[in-house]
């Protein structure tokens, strides 16, 4: 070895869903014997250390650990925190050109992996956005783990990028060795085909028994993606018609599924059997999850629960059982469709465009003014429960159904109508299609600013009559009103009507007002 060696390797980073390029740069020299790494890495980034010399004594290298010389590595931009356990595959190879072990092109690849002792190549989180990341940055070659290689090669199908990258999928370090020099042939990994974008959708909601008008609600609420509250006593199908909203939203967008499985990357959701997300994710935390877990936060930041349902659909069942600071923080992504977290050294912004369904009971033992039940709880108990849902909470609910115990005649009912699912989906896609039309994008009536509002939401003489009522006496605010009148377009738009009339307005309103039902 020469006495003093350098090398330069393209890895990457990640800040919040963003990818970006890292330098690692390694020089060997001789000297005390030390392994040093820096660059904002954090505390498993300095285990690699540990890890690479095992690794390269494994697959027939020298370990920087069993020479007299000094080895230090610099992850450029210093100001961009490194974490995780990524950059063991590009420390080594850049550790292998450095010392002389190694000759091939290293500004030609970009490569990712954690290493076993013995070598193999591991998983990594985020791997679809670097892959975007080197499509962007015209890198040829991307070297990611062999489990991480359906989810990267769905980048492939990025028609934005024209860059020609091969990702090559490896399970050893000696297979990338191998493949850098020409010795050892790998396979590059190709696009899916249009089968594997199809994922498989479970029939929840032709298994509804009952329960007509709740089902119009969620019908409309796929149309126009509103978010909707469903309430009424256990075991009256609330989680079931939640669950099966998402059996009639519309699949995603293929920029909209880029970006959702960049997100599911990150937080290491995918895998081999799921590498990437077609249809909206549905994501259903439980009540005693933390503020932090549902709207993300951790330092670095991670992406929540909020996130996890970007352009899908976050279900709050027992809604008032949440924390009440858990339930004021979605207030703001509601409106914005993103959220924003701060700390010390960062400020990340996450995407959480997502449709909430919620679902409660009257009370807490679920029988508030049940016919046929008595409740059990105090007033005072009633109160409290109520009280967990404020005011401004409620007014961003779109729609407001009531749930009530379906009849035997209705429970016991067989050879449930199998077309009806389709009929359904088929009248929200053309609601959605109405709507693509309008906005000139993929935005929806629930979206709608005041601009849009006054251009696509006029009423009536006798529809403004009615709302004047409801605002006057102070039942509507003006944020309910807005919300009625994006419910009353998404009811025009499934029936095909260019113009708001008075049973559209009248059926939207009755969903926040109930004695208009």
């Amino acid at each position: 070895m020469q006495k003093r060696g350098l090398s330069s390797v393209y890895s990457a980073a990640l800040s919040g869903i963003d990818a970006h390029i890292v330098h690692v740069e390694t020089e060997v020299t001789y000297g005390l014997r030390s392994f040093s790494i820096i660059g904002l890495a954090d505390k498993s980034v300095q285990e690699s250390a540990e890890r690479i010399g095992s690794a390269l004594k494994s697959s027939g290298f020298k370990s920087p650990h069993t020479q007299p010389i000094r080895t230090l590595v610099n992850l450029a931009p210093a100001d961009i925190k490194k974490e995780g356990t990524m950059y063991d595959l590009p420390i080594a190879l850049g550790f292998l050109l450095a010392s002389g072990q190694a000759k091939f092109p290293s500004q030609q690849f970009l490569a990712v992996g954690e290493l076993s002792l013995n070598g193999a190549v591991r998983p990594v989180k985020g791997t679809l956005g670097f892959a975007l990341l080197a499509q962007k940055k015209h890198i040829s070659t991307l070297f990611v783990p062999t489990e991480n290689a359906k989810e990267a090669a769905f980048a492939l199908l990025n028609d934005e990028q024209h860059a020609a990258l091969q990702i090559i999928p490896v399970r050893t370090l000696k297979e990338a060795v191998g493949y850098l020099h020409k010795a050892f042939p790998l396979e590059p990994a190709r696009a899916p085909s249009i089968e594997q974008l199809t994922q498989e959708i479970f029939p929840s909601f032709s298994l509804i028994r009952g329960q007509h008008s709740a089902k119009r609600a969620l019908e409309i609420a796929a149309a126009g993606r509103h978010n909707i509250f469903f309430y009424g006593p256990p075991g009256t199908g609330k989680t079931l018609l939640a669950k099966a909203l998402s059996e009639i939203l519309p699949a995603l967008s293929f920029e909209q599924s880029l970006q959702v499985t960049r997100i599911w990357s990150i937080a290491g959701l995918l895998s081999e059997n799921m590498p990437f997300l077609v249809r909206p994710p549905f994501r259903n935390p439980h009540h005693t999850s933390s503020e932090s877990s549902i709207i993300g936060g951790g330092n670095p930041p991670r992406p929540g629960e909020i996130t996890l349902a970007h352009q899908g659909v976050l279900f709050l069942d027992e809604f008032p059982e949440y924390h009440r600071d858990a339930l004021e923080s979605l207030r703001e992504p509601i409106e914005q469709g993103e959220i924003t977290i701060l700390r010390a050294r960062h400020h990340i912004r996450f995407p959480a465009s997502f449709m909430l369904v919620a679902a409660a009971n009257p009370c807490p033992c679920g029988f508030y003014q049940d016919p046929e039940r008595d409740c059990q709880c105090p007033q005072t108990a009633i109160l409290k429960y109520r009280r967990k849902l404020s005011g401004p909470l409620m007014d961003r609910m779109d729609i407001l159904v009531h749930v009530p115990q379906v009849t035997y005649k209705e429970l016991a009912a067989t050879n449930p109508d199998p077309q009806e699912i389709f009929a359904v989906r088929n009248r929200v896609l053309k609601a959605r299609s109405i709507q693509h039309q309008r906005f000139k994008d993929f935005r929806t009536n629930a979206h709608m600013n005041l601009k849009e509002l006054d251009s696509f939401c006029a009423l009536d003489a006798a529809s403004q009559q009615m709302a004047k009522k409801y605002v006057d006496s102070a039942r509507l605010s003006a944020r309910g009103y807005h919300r009625v009148l994006k419910v009353a377009r998404t009811i025009a738009d499934l029936e095909g009507h260019e113009h708001i009339s008075f049973d559209h307005f009248t059926e939207a309103l009755s969903y926040r007002i109930k004695e208009v039902q």
